[in-house]
């Protein structure tokens, strides 16, 4: 058997002393934790965190951290009441941008109604003006052709009354004498 050993590599136990001398690895062989001053690693994390905090504390650290805290959530709160008012702002705006598309709608509604109005009123007038013009034109036409008419009447009795006076004329040189002058002229005589 294997006597107790001091080294902190060899473990006491005297099975797992002669596996470790063998070379050969143990699942059960107990590990070594390393400490210094009797603090094993996470004691000295543990410890160096509590003299941290106390020298924050004491040097006004802390004082520090929370006002950096409580300056950030001031400046938060300013962001969020400027966002809280921008958005009220973004609101009225698109109530009143809702508001003049709904008033231009009914304006154009409005104006769309009113040009429907002066088109049906240009449309009557120019309807009535046609209709005076037609009735003038045609008037005109009528006094044209009664003065055409007028004028033909009277050629045509004109051409008459030459017509009659060249036939008269003819008849008389034809059928009338000399004699028949001379009598026709004792007889007029006579009858006055």
């Amino acid at each position: 058997m294997a006597e107790p050993t001091t080294d902190p590599f060899v473990p006491e136990n005297p099975a797992v002393a002669e596996q470790v001398a063998e070379g050969h690895m143990v699942k059960d062989a107990p590990h070594a934790e390393p400490s210094a001053l009797g603090l094993t690693p996470g004691g000295w994390v543990g410890a160096s965190m509590l003299v941290l905090l106390l020298i924050l504390i004491w040097k006004g650290g802390l004082k520090a951290m929370t006002g950096g805290l409580d300056s950030r959530i001031a400046a938060i709160r300013e962001q969020l009441d400027e966002a809280k008012k921008l958005r009220a702002e973004a609101e009225a705006l698109r109530d009143e941008y809702t508001t003049k598309i709904a008033n231009a709608e009914k304006d154009a509604e409005a104006m769309l109604e009113n040009a429907r109005h002066e088109a049906e009123a240009l449309l009557d007038k120019a309807e009535e003006d046609s209709k005076a013009l037609v009735e003038r034109r045609k008037r005109m036409a009528d006094e044209k052709i009664a003065a055409a008419e007028r004028e033909a009447v009277e050629d045509v009795r004109n051409r008459a009354a030459s017509a009659a006076a060249a036939a008269s004329r003819g008849l008389i040189a034809e059928k009338h004498d000399a004699s028949a002058d001379s009598r026709l002229a004792d007889e007029l005589i006579a009858g006055i």
